[in-house]
């Protein structure tokens, strides 16, 4: 499609004066350039640049100043009927007409957002449009006009947290609910804890955020006695060996893999570094997969790994403040220690890490639904397998920080996630159905379900591609465009109407989406999926979002994730499904390349990003590549293979008692044939044994099978026939 049709079909009419005159400036242009191209075209261009700049950027502030006037009206005008000594009911009339200003007020974010992004694009590509075609150079002169209009740069942020805060209070009919409540508080001990995975394409970012706060507030942990706002970047690195073990048995779902990772939240002043191991465990044992950690100071970790430092003295002093069970310290001391043995007997050194920015969403105090996004999510290379020390002896690299886009590395040292990753997690009691609005969400256009997405595994199937021979199942999702058809009456919509409107999803939505999900993964939507559905125990009382012990805050940066990019103009259609659009071609990306607001314009390279997923995605078709796809292996597979077991040990049983019996008591024939009959039967039971333990460990591995057995029957069978023809045989020959 191309862009100025785009612009068409996605301006709000009631604002389409205030947008960029794209197919003037470029008609203006074309016509120009066609009668050839003169210094007084030029001036008059930029004049006319300067005034759709100007125009766009005196609307956008005046839109936005409009916005916080709205905020802080519906502020006031809820204390006000808080501290009103009316009824009840009388209260909650008065909130229901403040939550439908708020509902208007989040219609005209969502408005305001899509046209900054959609001004952006329009000035980029004319700027480009003119580099190609016309004797002069524009863009370094209009990048500086444009910076001195920064339009694009709105900080949504303050507004998205005011927001949530309002829709909370209204929610819970005018009561404030601390923020700082222990998120993880209320928590029943009989609950079925569900955790999916999905995909979100950046032009999805702000709709989806502004959806979801209208449920749930955006979770704040405060630091006591802090006023600044908290960064929410969380930097992980993920340590593995020269062969990659953890890495393929991750991938593979090995029983008993592990993943360790050391943490941090927020920059990198942060002092308090958090040790992370998962372990994966297979349905069939029995057990869940677990989460375990425990924190560590900065200036400790290059002893702890090299063995110099243990976690004695703080367990001590842990046991003397009394913070902590004497059960809890003892699993502190044997993870540590487990820790150290994993990284010294499988020779692990920091491998890659991932970086990105987090805003939870939840309900303080109540865990029944937690939703994470994590946005501008890159994995950057840590390992020194190509003999170029990153990481040197340190537990990380010291020459990066956390500064995205990391622009000062190499290209092939980093890899830029073109989506955002969204996380449902629902703790529910065994039956009971996920709220409905968490329903439609799943089933809507703004996401894209990927079962089992991995950070570890997608930074280094893509940073390491020469050392790895298994690649991820979702590199196949990757050269495509995740954006869907929007589902009509759900999400963010605008009227023409003065005020704005927040809708919900219609019928039709609502029938569909009831069997999106349930309590049970059987009921799963996506069932081509099921290994969505993952069941997690966290060891630790935080989750892996809480920071400092419950002390870190997570909120949003909206302008950062809102997808301004620069839609390519080569990119072409392909077709179109309920499900997807394929993308064509590749673009190029010059917002990196403008230094004065390089910070800024980073968090628009959506596009790009994009394109990189394409060259991604191509690796997956190339030679001595083989693709992991997730297939669950359901319990009632190992039970099948015991049966299958017990079958044949019934009949070698039943078989060696008539042997016996032919030994014990029967005549001269009877003993010879009771004899082959015994060693049949022990070559039944060996056979089985063989049987089973085979059979059980391509299982276990996810092999595809065959699984049936053609030789051992056929061979039984004739050793059997032979038996019994033997028998008559020599019953025959001694009769007489």
């Amino acid at each position: 499609m191309k862009f100025g049709q785009q612009l068409r079909e996605s301006l709000f009419s009631d604002w389409k004066f205030y947008y960029v005159d794209y197919s003037g400036l470029k008609r203006f242009l074309y016509e120009r350039t066609d009668k050839g191209y003169t210094a007084d075209d030029e001036s008059e261009l930029v004049k006319l640049l300067d005034g759709e700049l100007e125009k766009v950027n005196n609307f956008q502030q005046t839109k936005s100043s409009e916005m916080k006037r709205r905020i802080e009206y519906c502020e006031k005008q809820v204390q006000l009927i808080t501290e009103n000594t009316a009824p009840q009911e009388a209260k909650r009339e008065q909130l229901d007409i403040i939550e439908r200003e708020i509902d208007a007020v989040i219609s005209e974010v969502y408005e305001l957002a899509k046209f900054t992004r959609l001004n952006f694009t329009a000035f980029i590509k004319i700027v480009k449009k003119h580099d190609k075609n016309a004797p002069f150079i524009l863009k370094p002169m209009f990048t500086e006009h444009m910076n001195n209009r920064p339009f694009f740069k709105e900080n949504f942020d303050e507004l998205l947290l005011e927001l949530s805060r309002l829709y909370n209070i209204v929610r819970n009919g005018g009561v404030d609910v601390d923020s700082a409540k222990d998120p993880q508080s209320g928590n029943g001990q009989n609950f079925v804890r569900q955790t999916t995975k999905y995909w979100v394409h950046p032009d999805n970012v702000m709709e989806l955020k502004l959806y979801i706060l209208k449920f749930l507030p955006v979770l704040i942990y405060r630091t006591k006695g802090s006023s600044k706002p908290p960064n929410p970047a969380i930097t992980s690195i993920y340590y593995d060996n020269s062969d990659l073990d953890l890495y393929l048995g991750r991938i593979e779902k090995s029983e008993g893999a592990e993943a360790i990772r050391l943490r941090w939240y927020g920059d990198m002043d942060s002092n308090e570094i958090f040790v992370e191991r998962k372990t994966h465990h297979e349905d069939w044992t029995g057990e869940k997969s677990v989460k375990e950690r425990f924190s560590i100071k900065e200036k400790h970790v290059n002893d702890y790994i090299s063995g110099n430092y243990t976690l004695e003295s703080k367990v001590e002093r842990l046991r003397e403040e009394g913070k902590k069970s004497e059960q809890d310290l003892q699993d502190m001391l044997t993870l540590s220690q487990e820790v150290y043995n994993s990284i010294h007997s499988k020779h692990l050194v920091p491998v890659v890490r991932s970086f990105y920015n987090r805003t939870a969403f939840q309900i303080p105090g109540d865990a029944r639904v937690r939703i994470s996004l994590d946005t501008e999510l890159t994995m950057v290379r840590e390992d020194s397998f190509d003999g170029k020390p990153r990481a040197g002896d340190n537990w990380r690299r010291t020459d990066i920080g956390v500064d995205y886009p990391f622009s000062q590395l190499p290209e092939k040292d980093v890899c830029r996630f073109p989506y955002a990753i969204l996380e449902v997690k629902l703790q529910t009691q065994s039956g009971v159905e996920p709220p409905r609005w968490v329903l439609d969400l799943i089933d809507s256009h703004l996401v894209e379900a990927v079962p089992k997405f991995s950070k570890f595994i997608h930074g280094v199937s893509v940073l390491l591609e020469d050392h790895v021979d298994v690649l991820p199942f979702w590199f196949s999702q990757m050269d495509r465009d995740i954006r869907k058809p929007a589902i009509k009456g759900f999400g963010v919509t605008r009227t023409s109407s003065p005020r704005g409107s927040f809708v919900g999803v219609d019928n039709t939505v609502r029938q569909r989406s009831s069997r999106a999900i349930s309590a049970t993964p059987s009921q799963n939507s996506l069932q081509q999926y099921r290994d969505d559905i993952e069941v997690v125990v966290d060891t630790e009382p935080g989750d892996h979002s809480s920071q400092n012990e419950g002390t870190a805050t997570q909120y949003s940066n909206v302008h950062e994730s809102s997808g301004v990019g620069e839609p390519s103009e080569e990119t072409a259609l392909l077709g179109r499904s309920a499900r997807s659009y394929d993308m064509l071609q590749r673009s190029e990306s010059w917002l990196q390349k403008i230094n004065p607001f390089s910070k800024h314009t980073s968090r628009f390279e959506s596009q790009q990003q994009l394109e990189n997923a394409t060259s991604t995605a191509s690796r997956a078709n190339q030679p001595n590549k083989r693709i992991a796809v997730p297939v669950r292996v359901e319990p009632k597979v190992f039970f099948a293979n015991e049966r299958t077991f017990l079958s044949w040990l019934n009949f070698a049983i039943v078989l060696g008692s008539l042997a016996l019996g032919l030994l014990n008591f029967g005549d001269k024939t009877g003993k010879i044939a009771g004899a082959a009959f015994t060693i049949i039967a022990m070559f039944v039971m060996v056979y089985a044994l063989m049987l089973f333990q085979w059979r059980a460990e391509r299982i276990r591995r996810r092999e595809a099978g065959p699984y049936d057995d053609r030789i051992g029957p056929t061979i039984l069978v004739v050793v059997l026939i032979a038996a019994v023809v033997l028998n008559f045989y020599l019953k025959i020959a001694f009769s007489f």
